[in-house]
């Protein structure tokens, strides 16, 4: 058993809820609160401007990448913090398509975020060089990657699966096929062990506000390999990304270092929130944490698939492919997640009949899970969930 797993006094979860959505927003750590009070008060309301210097909000971008980094196994100062997940897939990517300006292909799968999928969309439409954004299943995309592809942006754990891919094998074939690899870890930093610098991948990005409990809105992150990041030019090249931005220049030179991946002004309150909610993930061991969650994961599906015969397992059943959230089918999916909400049972919903359950040992336990289920099987069982209320779709599923 786990000597240091789990932390539920490190976080303020609603007495009774059992909080099984991780992989969407993570929960609130008790630190946060207090911080945040402090910040606004001792360092905004008492020092005004003066906290840009004195409260050290410049360099918080690269300070708290350097407490990601470890998460993903980056080196120090490889790892900056800053806008959105979108931005920074938009900047890696472009970056990546400069690298190789003699190819047009830039390879995904069906199991990306449609976000990233968007932004290439974009960035391909506003590039207008005749780029493709070629998109396969997951299980072909190693096969996929041919001498036409510039570059392989792909997820590591698939949103509504969970479905894993391996980062060494995939980022090896697109190094041997002459590609630039692009990770999202948007479901994997704060769930699976990441060696982002043992892969040898050029990009990874992803977002803070799911396992990393960084709060609605957090910030995101991109990692730059480091032997690349003097020779990146940043198709956002924006102030704070500028060698010298208080030189006041009028035309652009990039930092000399990750700093040139800032684009805006960081989010200070959002960021300051981030980096105490980091604190809870000081002395855990990622492959620690990756045991436990192995277990609790396979935990529930065997209690799922006994109690529940009607849900239908959409994630993979070995473990070694699965990140940490296990996804069932049901064709009232929708309405059984309202049901099982209701009843303080919290998981989520993706179109169109996949209920979604995340896995975070930092406070979820075997007694979690197995209570979880045992309401889950009320709720299939004598049809909780075929009731209008439940049946009615809300903007955010």
């Amino acid at each position: 058993m786990s000597t240091t797993l789990p932390r539920k006094d490190l976080f303020d979860l609603p007495e009774g809820m059992i909080y099984l959505d991780g992989n969407s927003l993570g929960p609130l750590p008790k630190a946060v609160k207090g911080h945040l009070a402090s910040v606004v008060t001792d360092q905004w309301g008492a020092n005004l401007i003066k906290g840009w210097n004195l409260d050290g909000w410049m360099e918080q971008p690269t300070r708290v990448g350097d407490r990601i980094g470890r998460l993903i196994g980056a080196p120090a100062g490889s790892v900056v913090m800053g806008d959105t997940l979108s931005i920074k897939v938009y900047q890696a990517l472009s970056a990546g398509l400069e690298m190789r300006p003699e190819r047009k292909v830039v390879l995904s799968d069906s199991g990306n975020f449609p976000s990233d999928l968007y932004m290439a969309e974009g960035l391909i439409r506003h590039l207008g060089k005749g780029h493709e954004l070629r998109i396969v299943a997951p299980e072909e995309v190693e096969a996929a990657i041919t001498d036409e592809v510039a570059v392989a942006m792909i997820t590591q754990v698939d949103y509504r699966t969970g479905r894993m891919h391996d980062m060494d094998a995939i980022t090896a074939k697109a190094h041997a096929a002459g590609a630039v690899m692009l990770w999202d870890l948007a479901h994997s930093a704060g769930a699976v062990p990441v060696d982002v610098a043992g892969s040898g991948c050029e990009f990874a990005v992803g977002c803070t506000y799911k396992y990393l409990n960084g709060g609605p809105g957090a910030p995101a992150f991109i990692y730059v390999r480091p032997d690349l990041v003097a020779a990146i030019e940043p198709a956002l090249s924006g102030w704070l990304g500028h060698d010298a931005p208080f030189a006041f220049e009028q035309g652009y030179r990039p930092a000399r270092n990750i700093e040139r991946m800032r684009v805006g002004t960081p989010p200070v309150l959002q960021m300051s929130a981030l980096e105490v909610a980091l604190e809870a993930w000081d002395g855990v061991d990622m492959a620690e944490l990756r045991a436990v969650s192995v277990r609790l994961c396979d935990l529930f599906i065997a209690e799922v698939e006994a109690k529940c015969p009607a849900l239908e397992l959409a994630s993979p059943r070995d473990a070694s492919q699965r990140g940490s959230q296990v996804s069932f089918r049901f064709e009232h999916g929708y309405a059984a997640m309202q049901a099982l909400i209701a009843r303080d049972v919290i998981g989520d919903f993706r179109a169109p009949d996949v209920m979604r359950f995340g896995f975070t040992p930092l406070y979820i336990d075997e007694a979690d899970v197995r209570r979880a289920v045992e309401i889950l099987a009320e709720v299939i069982d004598q049809r909780l969930w075929d009731r209008p209320e439940y049946r009615k779709a809300g903007r955010v599923t």
